[in-house]
């Protein structure tokens, strides 16, 4: 049996309970890719899992593998597995309730994995697919954005906002961001033609009749948009919408993202080539340290992403 390394939850609750353990290499079944990990990306969910979070949503049986974002080379591919092989670079989603991404190697289904950016190493290209994804189905599924309409997009630093400006731009709409007053150069930067400090100015004085509010924020950063989104417009939201007080005639629309998207991926590695999107990660780490990546994510308000090199390039 071949063993490898990865860093499983043992208990839930804070990041001493990652562990670095040796367990043996899983195999792919029908529908399954193992790909040799070089990079994993490290998300929010990821310590929220540890915590315990969403332990009434998920079943894992611990201790398990953590992390979901991954890049590197498939190694085998499962029955029925014909758009992948072996020895192609891929990035995409493994899945914890078959093998973690923070690991030498990992599982994920077929239908979550897709061929890397061209133009990105693994370490660039670990930290795309949650976010992107995310920022995709908020914009495009949730909201149906078109060209020509507002977004205002809360959160415009932080990991799914980057996407989200960048997406939007491409797709031709007027893009306003709320960042704090660090950021507002950096939103800036990645398209949004508006930036607004949230700290220094209400934006609900400042602009009015906004096609799409995409809310990664939540709580009264949620309650106060609900009077600048214009009769038909929408409201899509990560974190969760009220079952109830949503103004007559405005859509509210949650999104928790389905990472089974292949054609998504595809379509955001094709932009990346192409430049639309850039893509930037603001600190490595080695596997070992997973518990302290996992700790400047939870307490650290880190701008850009954060991934664990696995393999280091010859």
């Amino acid at each position: 049996m071949e063993m490898m390394k990865a860093i499983r939850i043992h208990a839930y609750g804070g990041s001493e309970n990652l562990k670095f353990d040796e367990v043996p290499r899983p195999e792919p079944k029908s529908g399954e890719v193992l790909i040799q990990v070089y990079a994993a990306g490290v998300n929010p969910i990821d310590w929220k899992i540890r915590e315990g979070f969403f332990k009434q949503v998920y079943d894992y049986s611990l201790p398990v593998i953590v992390g979901a974002d991954v890049a590197g080379v498939v190694t085998s591919v499962g029955d029925g597995v014909n758009t992948l092989q072996p020895g192609q670079a891929v990035y995409g989603t493994a899945d914890m309730m078959l093998s973690g991404a923070y690991a030498e190697y990992a599982l994920g289904y077929a239908d979550a994995i897709a061929p890397m950016p061209k133009t990105l190493d693994y370490l660039h290209a670990a930290s795309v697919p949650i976010v992107a994804i995310t920022a995709w189905q908020s914009l495009f599924d949730g909201a149906n954005l078109q060209p020509g309409q507002s977004v205002l997009i809360h959160g415009g630093a932080g990991g799914v906002g980057r996407y989200a400006i960048q997406l939007a731009k491409w797709k031709s709409a007027r893009v306003i961001a709320t960042a704090s007053a660090a950021n507002l150069n950096d939103v800036k930067n990645l398209g949004a033609d508006r930036a607004i400090d949230y700290a220094a100015q209400a934006f609900e004085e400042q602009v009015k009749d906004i096609d799409v509010v995409l809310d990664l924020v939540g709580g009264e950063t949620q309650a106060r948009s609900w009077q600048i989104i214009r009769p038909g417009g929408v409201l899509v939201s990560t974190v969760g919408v009220p079952q109830s007080g949503i103004p007559h005639g405005i859509q509210a629309v949650p999104v928790f993202a389905n990472l089974r998207a292949n054609s998504q991926l595809q379509q955001i590695a094709q932009l990346i080539d192409d430049g639309p999107i850039k893509v930037s990660v603001e600190q490595i780490f080695e596997l070992a340290e997973a518990a302290k990546a996992q700790e400047v994510s939870q307490h650290g308000h880190p701008r850009g992403k954060l991934v664990l090199q696995v393999v280091h390039p010859s």
